[in-house]
């Protein structure tokens, strides 16, 4: 049987992420799943927490910032960092310099007690557009992203309706 999962420990792999960056000095973004779920107000299954960092960050250094603070280090690519909190959360940074624009224009929001910033809407709807059509993406990721993009505009389920 797995072990029971903790609904608190993606908030905190969030929380504690943020306030590395933060230490840091490096601008930042949440974006992903967790995002969407802010923005639109309906709940969204994730996998991990997706932050976009400013591109011009110096990966080796960020890794070790994470490492530092007890975060593990996984893959790292030429535009993503992959980490585990030590919860065993996922967290993946995303450094693209189609999302510094992005990162600077994000608005600050309230997780617990921890200040976070969080991507305006129009943004993450053109991240999730940017995302959908690209022909690499796996089939399932796109659909997701479709979906996304559909319900950040409103298209928002009623509990009320019917199939």
């Amino acid at each position: 049987m797995p072990p029971a999962h903790d609904p608190g420990a993606q908030t905190r792999a969030l929380t504690d992420a943020a306030a590395v960056l933060d230490r840091a000095g490096v601008p930042y973004a949440l974006i992903g799943g967790i995002a969407v779920a802010i923005h639109s107000g309906v709940p969204r299954a994730t996998l991990d927490v997706d932050l976009a960092v400013d591109s011009r960050t110096e990966l080796a250094t960020l890794a070790e910032s994470f490492r530092a603070s007890g975060f593990t280090v996984g893959g790292r690519f030429a535009h993503t960092l992959n980490l585990r909190h030590e919860t065993g959360e996922p967290v993946q940074l995303a450094l693209d310099p189609g999302f510094d624009d992005f990162i600077a224009r994000a608005e600050t929001f309230s997780v617990e007690t921890v200040a976070v910033r969080l991507v305006r809407l129009p943004d993450l709807i053109a991240m999730k557009e940017r995302a959908a059509a690209d022909p690499k993406r796996r089939r399932s990721k796109a659909l997701r992203d479709r979906a996304d993009i559909e319900i950040l505009r409103g298209d928002v389920p009623d509990p009320e309706e019917g199939w």
